[in-house]
């Protein structure tokens, strides 16, 4: 052992008798004490299809513990279903739930003077909440995720999550029929497992990989795997190796380590979301990572794989081509990513991804022929979005690259829903939808139900939307978010009135409201942000210290709330 235990403060000497009473009182014995603790905070719910099954994975990383001689002692954190939270107020919840998450873990890791960390994850904020927490708390730790569902099938048809969304809106446009709806909604989504396309979850556990905190196969091997337990079991003993090694989050969280996952993120193309969870996770390893990065990482990283939505392939195809590791490679031999970052297993990332499979040429496109020359991100800024806006441009139309037209305006997502489906959105319409962002949600809610609609009414390639609050990573088309300054901070958003007409150049990465520095002047004049009642503490309070999105949306209390932006 290389330095004494943060757990000798609970176990050691006689003064912490009463301490080994308690322990004595859970089944541990005198043999016990002395080894590593390490806390498997488990993130197992019956509300979330991709944590169903974490009971059976933390069982399996407990046993790697025991085996590699330390002790497992497991505990509980939150989850929100982003999927069930969809379309209504409870998405307002979801976002917020990261700095939750990442509280509980703290708390628990600090208050029982734990050695060590596996954090059992799979879902959407749940990932970066718990890597937000190793960081903070800056013991060893693993990140084990879930693994993603296997795709759904639909007669010859393979499907996600996305494709139910999108097949509302064909309902409501007469293209399929209710039967057919029901059809699709069973066979959709078939099993335990993070959603099957490369949407924020599986996004972020493959980046997890790319930062060295998560073991290869982390973002790809599937949910119903014997090789996912296999992978649980061999995280949790390498936490115990990581103790006994002294090795830190801060070791691996690296500005290197940030900067090859965004490399990877845009050679994946993965959701828009990570612009927000990158920048929150970095900034509790202190670690500025900004919209500026993943803008000029873009601009040099090929986009390498088509994963639905933007593409017809699914995480079991990346699996089967090498998964994040195979990426990693072809990336070192573009100079695109540094194999020198440490990763948790004490080792560089080149030597993980040394001798991964080379590229097939489909899931994982060679260096020479990519789907995209550029990355599966862009940052717009304009003056519309003169602190920055994101779209997953690989998921664009290549016709919607540049589009102009007049704005629709709504102040909530669910008039803007109601105005789709009700058929008064036409060709050519640029649909705003504001006060959703962290402040003005408050809490940022995610687009999907919108995105998916315009999609399954067959408008995705005539139709464009934008948002200062964000989308999931399911959607696809012109779909342009995190628009910042958010309409609750006084933002150009909150200015557009219905007709004004709006420019967006994704080649140029420009967003802009066509009119003149005196009309937008007359306009701020009267201006007089929305302020939504919320009837609920916990959103007051992270309204009044939630930073913009182009920061990731992270709290803001050592500044009184005051964001910069």
């Amino acid at each position: 052992m290389n330095k004494q235990l943060n757990s000798s403060v609970v176990t050691g000497g006689s003064e912490r008798a009463p301490h080994r009473s308690l322990l004595y009182a859970m089944g541990w014995d005198k043999g016990t004490l002395g080894k590593p603790l390490i806390g498997v905070a488990n993130a197992f719910s019956e509300l979330i299809p991709g944590h169903i099954h974490l009971r059976q994975v933390a069982d399996k990383v407990k046993e790697g513990i025991w085996s590699a001689g330390g002790i497992a002692a497991e505990f509980g954190t939150i989850g929100v279903c982003d999927g069930l939270a969809m379309g209504h107020a409870g998405m307002r919840f979801s976002l917020p739930s990261r700095e939750l998450i990442a509280d509980s873990v703290e708390l628990v890791a600090r208050a029982h003077a734990l050695d060590g960390l596996v954090l059992v994850t799979n879902c959407d904020k749940i990932v970066p909440g718990m890597v937000m927490a190793a960081a903070r708390v800056n013991i060893p730790a693993v990140i084990i995720s879930g693994g993603p569902m296997l795709a759904g099938e639909h007669g010859t048809r393979r499907m996600g999550l996305d494709s139910v969304f999108e097949a509302v809106g064909q309902l409501n446009s007469g293209k399929i029929t209710p039967a057919q709806l029901e059809e699709i909604e069973c066979r959709a989504c078939p099993g335990a497992g993070s959603c099957s396309g490369l949407f924020t979850a599986n996004s972020m556990n493959c980046l997890c990989e790319a930062l060295g905190l998560a073991l290869p196969g982390n973002g790809t091997i599937p949910a119903v795997f014997g090789a996912r337990l296999s992978l649980a079991r061999q995280a949790g003993r390498q936490a115990v190796e990581a103790v006994r090694r002294g090795l830190l989050p801060a070791d691996i969280l690296t500005p290197t380590a940030f900067l090859n996952a965004v490399a990877v993120d845009m050679a994946l193309g993965g959701s828009t979301n990570t612009a927000l969870h990158l920048p929150a996770m970095a900034a509790e390893a202190g670690v500025e990572l900004t919209l500026d990065d993943f803008d000029r990482i873009s601009d040099k990283v090929p986009h390498l794989c088509s994963l639905a939505p933007s593409g017809p392939y699914f995480m079991e195809d990346l699996h089967a081509a090498g998964g994040v590791m195979t990426l990693c490679k072809v990336l070192d031999s573009l100079g695109a990513i540094d194999g020198r970052a440490m990763t948790v297993t004490g080792r560089p990332i080149a030597e993980s991804y040394s001798s991964a499979p080379e590229p097939d040429g489909t899931f994982v496109a060679k260096p020479d022929k990519p789907y995209h020359s550029s990355g599966g991100l862009a940052v717009l800024k304009g003056s519309l979005a003169p602190g920055g806006s994101i779209v997953k441009k690989a998921a664009v139309d290549p016709q919607m690259l540049v589009h102009e037209g007049p704005a629709r305006v709504f102040d909530s997502e669910e008039d803007a829903q109601n105005a789709i489906l009700a058929g008064k959105i036409v060709s050519g319409d640029v649909v705003v939808i504001r006060y959703e962002g962290p402040k003005g949600g408050p809490g940022m809610r995610e687009m999907l139900s919108p995105t998916s609609s315009i999609a399954g009414m067959g408008l995705d390639k005539e139709v464009a939307l934008l948002t200062d609050g964000r989308f999931s990573g399911a959607t696809r088309g012109a779909s342009i978010g995190h628009v910042t300054p958010e309409a609750a901070s006084g933002g150009p958003i909150g200015l557009i009135r219905e007709g004004d007409r709006i420019r967006i150049d994704i080649p140029a990465k420009r967003l802009d409201l066509l009119l003149s520095d005196t009309e937008l002047a007359e306009r701020r004049k009267a201006f007089k942000p929305v302020i939504r009642r919320t009837g609920s503490a916990y959103l007051d309070s992270y309204r009044q210290n939630v930073s913009s999105a182009a920061r990731g949306a992270i709290r803001l209390l050592e500044t009184g709330g005051k964001d910069e932006d």
